[in-house]
C-alpha cells in the first residue's frame, strides 16, 4: 500500500495521440524515450492510428513529464 495516499496501485494508464510518427524508426524513438522515463512500465506506439499507449506509476512520473520527453523527441503531442 502506498505510503502517500493509501492507494495500492499506482499504475495509470493514458493514450496519447503523437503527430509527426511516419515510420519504424519515428515509433522506436517515441517508446524509447518514454520507456526511459523512472516510472513508466510500458509504452506501445499504434504507427496507423499515431498514439502511445503508456503505462505508468504517476507517483513516480507525472504526465507533463512523458510529454515532455516525447516532445523532446521530435513530435508533437496532440
Amino acid at each position: 500500500m502506498c505510503q502517500e495516499c493509501g492507494c495500492h496501485n499506482h499504475s495509470d494508464a493514458v493514450v496519447l495521440k503523437v503527430d509527426g510518427m511516419t515510420c519504424g524508426h519515428c515509433t522506436n524513438a517515441v517508446e524509447k524515450a518514454v520507456n526511459s522515463l523512472p516510472g513508466v512500465s510500458s509504452s506501445s506506439v499504434d504507427l496507423k492510428e499515431g498514439t502511445v499507449t503508456i503505462n505508468f506509476d504517476s507517483h513516480v512520473v507525472e504526465l507533463d513529464t512523458i510529454k515532455k520527453a516525447i516532445v523532446d523527441t521530435g513530435y508533437q503531442v496532440g
